[in-house]
């Protein structure tokens, strides 16, 4: 293989990502490190290395969605084996990083398990993480190890100017104010005007969307986040727009969290399309959504990554010069 030394390198997957991780794989040309990690009867993880990893760069993929805490400690407990089999290094591949939503204290007496998650990764023996679109930008201050904050941007933008055609008039809107970083840069890079909702939450898992800044009449709405969760934000904007003319709606996110009443709102919606990535698999729970759906893969991203970390080169040079999807 060109310019990659296997012997090197070794990449492991953990069970919330194999798939991801495979892909990962292929798209190096490396095999899938040898390991595997087990459940006992009494809920505690077992991960045993099956080859000899001393003095390699390793990487272990696993993302730390529900259920989250058996996930963690699954990753947790990989870095802690490769630790004491001599790795060189150890970085912690974690496509979507549960409990970064508790990133503050937003009122007295709660915690800041976004924090602790990272000390927790640290003291395992992790000399680097890699996230992709973490809630809040601000968790990599929370490390006292390199963090690389990827976003997966490039491969939703690639999809949508694919769609360009399609599309029509396009404008880009926000489900709520605290999205309209995203939401600007979506519309900057593909050339679109920006709305924006006004959105009034009446409770933890109720959301009303009052206002609307911009026009959509007539035009394909484009709504894109870092993840879904229970959904109403992105279901209430979308009958919002709806009503103020617009022609179609596309929702847009990197990590499809989808629990709670989620897959029902999207089904009722009027939105046409849901587009996700695979930094959470969606598998059989997203079939009430089959017809809507479009899952978008990481893996090259994460694969060209790995890579420059590897051979020491940038890994925000991949994103200025918008090669994310180029293969070295």
């Amino acid at each position: 293989m060109s310019e990659l030394d296997q012997g090197e390198l070794r990449i492991f997957a953990g069970r919330a990502s194999r798939d991801l991780c495979t892909s990962i794989c292929d798209y190096l040309n490396l095999p899938l490190g040898q390991g595997h990690s087990e459940m006992f009867p009494d809920g505690e993880i077992i991960v045993k290395v099956e080859e000899d990893v001393r003095g390699r760069d390793c990487f272990i993929v696993q993302s730390t969605y529900n259920p989250v805490n058996a996930h963690l400690m699954e990753v947790l407990i990989y870095i802690d084996t490769l630790r004491r089999a001599s790795a060189k290094s150890i970085t912690a591949v974690i496509p979507y990083f549960g409990y970064a939503r508790q990133d503050r204290k937003d009122e007295g007496r709660v915690p800041i398990t976004a924090k602790l998650v990272a000390n927790m990764l640290t003291i395992a023996g992790a000399d680097r993480v890699v996230s992709l679109d973490l809630h809040a930008a601000q968790i990599q201050g929370f490390f006292d190890i390199p963090v690389d904050h990827m976003v997966a941007a490039p491969v939703i933008v690639d999809h949508l100017e694919s769609m360009r055609d399609e599309l029509g008039s396009i404008v880009f809107v926000s489900p709520d104010v605290g999205n309209v970083k995203t939401a600007t840069m979506f519309a900057t890079q593909m050339g679109a005007d920006l709305a924006i909702i006004d959105k009034r939450r009446k409770s933890g898992s109720e959301v009303t969307s009052a206002n609307l800044i911009g026009d959509v009449k007539d035009r394909t709405v484009l709504m894109v986040d870092d993840m879904i969760s229970t959904a109403g934000t992105m279901c209430a904007a979308a009958e919002l727009v709806m009503e103020k003319g617009a022609r179609d709606v596309i929702a847009a996110c990197t990590h499809p969290v989808l629990v709670g009443l989620a897959m029902e709102r999207l089904r009722a919606a009027p939105i046409s399309k849901v587009i996700v990535t695979d930094t959470i698999p969606c598998g059989n729970r997203c079939a009430p959504i089959e017809d809507k759906l479009v899952e978008l893969s990481v893996a090259n991203l994460l694969g060209e990554a790995i890579h420059r970390i590897h051979h020491n080169r940038s890994v925000s040079a991949l994103f200025r010069n918008g090669a994310a999807g180029s293969k070295r």
